[in-house]
């Protein structure tokens, strides 16, 4: 192993160059392009044999990432924001054509008005694709989920695409020192790359993208799908154990902190996850009771696991970096608020919205955050589920 000062997108790259995939179709936008730079730069140096392909879009990118899937290549592309808004139509066709492309997202706000900084409205926006989702805290955990992607998705009883979240600018531009894998440890553990199926292989004919109306199997297909999607809980895992024992960081669903004897929790996701872990960490020196949760996979939802974590809690705090417009609240907030319905013990869950299109979250607007959790835990009425954090009012 060996310790680097590197950006987080230049992290995201070496951890797909040391995987060394087929195929790589990409498109560059703010703020993931250096990734797609990098790994071109791989190629032009000859340090890879990787395939590379320069799209006129992201739409693009995702249709050549399909045909080389479907071709029989381990298959890659990135994206962000408005680019990851652009391949929608495709972000469907790999899901359930069961093609495990890996996708490097850097989280950035969608227009309009026009934003180039972070939340999570993009892939948040994608969550029903049928991608797995992976979330990412720091440098260190965008490079380790960018390579445990590989292993998860072409695992043969999941075959679905994988997207790795790491957030815009304050995680992708930032330089932090990684522990890195050795090129051969990496393509070890990621091991040679087996097709499900392929349009090459002449002696086992398949047809994809088959016309599925009219009486055909396209319910059953669904179905089976959201199967995979199930049995990847258990492959995440297993995947996060055997990392572990590569790297001595072990990756579950989530993490908790100080949540054993907390009244008050918070679950986060994303970069935030460490400021909250810092105000608690404070909060907890002053004697309050005080947890917080980081939810690492978002899909699968592990919902009967954060249950569990969450169960002795009296209040829930829940953090997202993006709405839902017409919505009780945040996409996380939703998923957190259906797992606790079947608890034994109800608590009482309150959504935070922050850091939309980049906006800061400072120290105390996450202590005011538990302040009003406090409050209700104590039972007092807090008249709104859903509040706003940093927001200017007029």
């Amino acid at each position: 192993m060996a310790r680097k000062a590197i950006t987080g997108n230049g992290a995201v790259a070496l951890a797909l160059k040391q995987a060394e995939p087929d195929v790589v179709a990409a498109y560059p936008i703010t703020p993931q392009t250096e990734i797609a730079q990098n790994y071109a730069q791989y190629v032009a140096d000859g340090v890879v044999k990787t395939e590379y392909i320069a799209a006129e879009s992201e739409h693009s990118a995702m249709s050549a990432a399909i045909g080389a899937a479907a071709a029989g290549a381990r298959t890659c592309t990135a994206t962000s924001s408005q680019g990851f808004a652009l391949m929608w139509e495709m972000l469907f066709i790999a899901a359930s054509l069961r093609l495990p492309i890996t996708m490097p997202v850097v989280t950035r706000a969608l227009s309009g008005p026009i934003n180039i900084h972070c939340d999570h409205s993009d892939s948040m926006g994608g969550r029903d694709a049928g991608w797995i989702q992976l979330y990412g805290e720091d440098i260190q955990e965008g490079y380790d989920n960018a390579i445990q992607a590989f292993r998860v998705g072409e695992h043969m009883d999941v075959r679905l695409p994988v997207m790795t979240m790491i957030d815009g600018f304050i995680i992708s531009g930032a330089i932090s020192s990684v522990d890195t894998l050795e090129d051969g440890q990496v393509k070890d553990f990621v091991g040679e790359y087996v097709p499900g199926h392929s349009l090459l292989n002449l002696e086992q004919r398949v047809t994809m993208g088959a016309f599925d109306s009219l009486g055909g199997w396209y319910f059953e297909h669904k179905v089976v799908q959201n199967q995979a999607m199930d049995r990847a809980l258990s492959v995440i895992e297993l995947v996060g154990k055997e990392y572990g024992e590569l790297t001595g960081r072990e990756y579950g669903h989530f993490k908790t902190y100080a949540i054993e004897d907390a009244e008050v929790v918070l679950v986060a996701i994303g970069s935030a996850a460490g400021n909250v872990r810092t105000v608690v960490e404070r909060l907890r020196e002053d004697g309050r009771k005080v947890g917080m949760l980081k939810v690492r996979t978002f899909r699968p939802f592990p919902y009967d696991q954060i249950r569990e974590a969450l169960s002795g809690a009296k209040v829930i705090g829940v953090m997202d970096r993006s709405d839902s417009f017409g919505a009780q609240g945040g996409p996380l907030f939703t998923e957190i608020r259906s797992a606790m319905f079947d608890a034994e013990t109800r608590p009482q869950i309150y959504n935070f919205i922050y850091g939309l299109g980049g906006r800061d979250i400072f120290p105390d607007d996450i202590e005011g955050a538990v302040e009003t959790l406090e409050r209700a835990a104590a039972g007092e009425q807090v008249a709104s589920t859903r509040h706003y954090l940093n927001v200017r009012e007029g």
